[in-house]
């Protein structure tokens, strides 16, 4: 089923007060698998006191697998390194020129269920691809933003001790070639597109500063 964000009937939410803002990094070009480790290591040493994160960066050229992913989509990685994490979905690609966004959220305290957090990160990439007047959505059933049938943002996220990490892929000026070597997500034949080729900006920073404030405010938290 194709849907919009509107169409789940997720409405953004008001955080208690009391909790306080997300801390704000911007990281730029970092390897994969130590950013992935640090995650780990913030959602497993975080307390009831923690402020939230959330962190925007690129990465190097990888393919990741999902905690359950079958290597069988997994077609011709050719010369990209393969890393098998622990998130959920199946194989994707993350490369330079591609927004990735790790919201580390205490979801109990951000009063989100799992079902609502996906949403508010749909609903926030929608919010941006509309900024720039492209018209986006997402599906109920495979979780994304998409473009008339075209993947621009995928999500795959984790929650271990009420905290999230992982998050969501941007296309913005991503080498879109790599995709050809896999079953995006799981889907044979799924064609991704990117922002640069919809009439969207062809900067990562400048779509990285626009999210920002969406994405706080589809979590819930006031935008700074």
């Amino acid at each position: 089923m194709n849907a919009s964000a509107a169409d789940t009937g997720f409405a953004a939410r008001a955080v208690p007060a009391a909790v306080p803002a997300p801390v704000i990094r911007h990281l730029g070009l970092v390897e994969y698998e130590p950013t992935w480790r640090a995650m780990q290591r913030f959602t497993e040493e975080r307390s009831a006191a923690t402020p939230d994160e959330i962190w925007f960066l690129e990465h190097p050229p990888v393919f990741t697998l999902g905690l359950n992913a079958s290597r069988a989509h997994l077609l011709a990685p050719g010369d990209i390194p393969v890393v098998q994490i622990d998130r959920g979905g199946q194989v994707t690609y993350h490369g330079p020129g591609q927004l990735v966004v790790y919201p580390l959220i205490d979801l109990k305290r951000a009063g989100l269920g799992i079902r609502d957090f996906v949403t508010a990160l749909e609903r926030g990439v929608i919010d941006l691809a509309a900024h720039f007047g492209i018209a986006a959505a997402c599906r109920r059933a495979a979780p994304g933003v998409y473009v008339a049938g075209r993947k621009l943002a995928s999500l795959g996220v984790r929650v271990r001790r009420g905290g999230s990490y992982h998050g969501l892929a941007l296309n913005v000026t991503l080498d879109l070639e790599p995709f050809q070597r896999i079953n995006p997500c799981g889907y044979q034949g799924l064609q991704m597109t990117r922002l640069a080729d919809l009439g969207g900006p062809a900067s990562v920073a400048t779509c990285a500063a626009a999210l920002e404030p969406l994405l706080l405010k589809a979590l819930g938290f006031a935008a700074p």
